[in-house]
């Protein structure tokens, strides 16, 4: 299919209507073969609010409930959207999967890793696929970035950086007022709770899965200050000031990978800062910054041979050359959807698997093994950054490639 096309029509129940739950479903509500039968939230008024916007896009009202085994059970639907709290993405998917329903998931690091093989083996046994809506794998930057890599640009990759660093001292601080649940991991876990934005673009340029994988992490935690400040500050007389902040404010993990890579990933959320994906790609012909917006590729790259001192260059002109061919189709088509518009992406690469009946870009082992590094890291610095296994959830099918086994249309993420 080309970019704008449509196909049969997907009908599909939604689950979470939060901010980012109503977001994704007015996305979807831009694709006209999507339609959306039944909504779903805990809190009635969302669950209403929800019902509204699909009237209000399309013209029909559709059921909407407070219990999503209602969705699940209702025999109509192809897939549904889970849009949820983190610590129930895995459960509700799960549970989908039983009822012969595609689930996406929202991102959001796993409460342990038992969830993540649960999850695995009940899509194996339904032969149904699940997909991870990690958009930042759909980024314009995250996918010219993985151009490069196929091209060979950075020579053989060693290592690769990345982060999830946003102050949220207001969403977190206020996460009990305004029903968000971001707020309790942050009390009471202390890992890398959000590992997928960062991870999820690095795994696809090391083939994690797909003739690599990750082996073993370790991982530290700062002491957790920022967000006991910002508390004192803004809600000096309620119970949530004196409550205990295990998350410290910048986790450390590193990720040791079979074929020898290293991943560094950066949790950093509650304290003041500008907003960063903190990205870096490291190889044998090269280097590539975010947050400087840098490169520097051998051969290439200018050098001032007095010194032999090497020099950094802005990354605009790599940028614009190796733009990936799905962005270029994308903005011939015209951006839409949230976040710089790989919401849109992410989103239509999953309605399309379904339609042509095909294993999504980002499979069922990609989420168990991006949203794993939560538990993981949380038993890592339990120990004082001890090293702990990365589980195997291919059960050895990383050793070979896997080509074709993710799709065959335009979203395809890997070589």
């Amino acid at each position: 299919m080309k970019m704008g096309d449509a196909g049969p029509v997907v009908r599909l129940g939604v689950i979470g209507l939060g901010g980012r739950g109503c977001g994704q479903m007015k996305t979807l509500l831009s694709m006209p073969d999507v339609e959306i039968p039944a909504v779903c939230d805990v809190y009635a008024d969302r669950a209403e609010k929800g019902q509204e916007i699909v009237r209000e896009a399309r013209g029909y009202t559709p059921d909407a409930v407070t219990d999503y085994h209602k969705v699940l059970n209702r025999g109509d639907l192809d897939g549904v959207m889970i849009f949820t709290s983190w610590e129930t993405h895995i459960a509700i998917a799960v549970e989908a999967l039983s009822h012969g329903l595609r689930p996406a998931m929202e991102v959001g690091g796993a409460s342990s890793i038992d969830e993540c093989w649960q999850l695995v083996r009940a899509s194996e046994k339904a032969g149904i696929p699940v997909m991870l809506l990690e958009n930042c794998c759909y980024g314009k930057e995250e996918m010219t970035l993985l151009n490069m890599v196929r091209q060979g640009l950075f020579g053989e990759l060693v290592h690769c950086r990345g982060a999830y660093a946003h102050d949220l001292r207001d969403e977190v601080g206020l996460g009990d007022i305004n029903r968000h649940y971001r707020q309790r991991h942050f009390l009471h876990r202390n890992g890398e709770l959000y590992p997928t934005h960062e991870l999820g673009p690095i795994a696809k340029y090391l083939n994690i899965n797909r003739g690599n994988r990750m082996v073993s992490l370790c991982a530290m935690a700062s002491k957790a200050a920022g967000l006991n400040a910002w508390l004192k500050e803004h809600r000096p007389e309620d119970d949530v000031t004196r409550a205990q902040v295990n998350e410290g404010d910048v986790v450390t993990t590193m990720i040791r990978c079979a074929n020898g890579e290293t991943i560094l990933l950066t949790h950093d959320c509650t304290l003041p800062r500008p907003y960063s994906r903190g990205g870096q790609i490291q190889g044998t012909k090269g280097i590539w910054m975010e947050d400087n917006r840098s490169i520097y590729i051998d051969g290439r790259s200018p050098v001032d041979p007095s010194y032999w001192t090497h020099r950094w260059e802005r990354d605009e002109a790599y940028m614009k050359e190796y733009e990936h061919p799905l962005w270029t189709a994308y903005e011939e088509f015209g951006l839409r959807g949230g976040h710089g518009g790989m919401d849109y992406l992410v989103l239509r690469a999953f309605v399309e698997s379904v339609q042509k009946g095909e294993n999504p870009p980002i499979d069922v082992y990609d989420a168990a093994s991006w949203m794993c590094i939560t538990a993981l890291s949380e038993q890592s610095i339990a120990m004082g950054g001890a090293p702990v296994p990365v589980p195997d959830f291919t059960d050895g099918r990383w050793i070979t490639a896997r080509k074709g086994e993710n799709g065959s249309g335009i979203y395809v993420l890997d070589e």
